[in-house]
């Protein structure tokens, strides 16, 4: 079956957008495929239990977001930012994310992609002791 690219959407601000992918599955597996340069930094450090011994996911749907990791042994989510993050729309959304996540019984740490580019030793002993707190 042949899928049509998603036609976009003029936005009221003037903006073009194009719609998410149908399903949050559909989209996590997008962004695992696509993930950015510090995600995939971060996630050689997470996975195959390589920090502390805790079991991470990446990309995982949690209701109609998606959490870039995620420890479910801890309840622990970790997001990564970069510079799209800093406006305005796109804090209030992550404020919005984030109490959601909350509401589920998930804790929520965010880091900038910067931080773990530069100092990656750094954001994953502050993860490791967020783990091992909650644990």
């Amino acid at each position: 079956m042949h899928r049509r690219a998603a036609k976009p959407i003029i936005q009221r601000t003037g903006k073009i957008r194009t719609p998410r992918d149908g399903t949050p599955l559909e989209r996590a597996r997008r962004l695992r495929r696509e993930n950015t340069t510090a995600e995939a930094r971060l996630w050689e450090m997470l996975r195959d239990r390589r920090l502390g011994g805790w079991k991470w996911r990446r990309q995982v749907p949690q209701g109609s977001f998606i959490a870039d990791f995620l420890c479910v042994d801890t309840g622990l989510v970790v997001e990564l930012d970069g510079g799209q993050h800093a406006d305005a729309e796109a804090l209030a959304y992550d404020a919005r994310r984030t109490a959601w996540l909350e509401s589920q019984g998930l804790r929520v740490m965010r880091f900038w992609n910067s931080s773990v580019l530069e100092d990656i030793s750094a954001v994953c002993l502050t993860i490791l002791d967020a783990c091992e707190t909650a644990g």
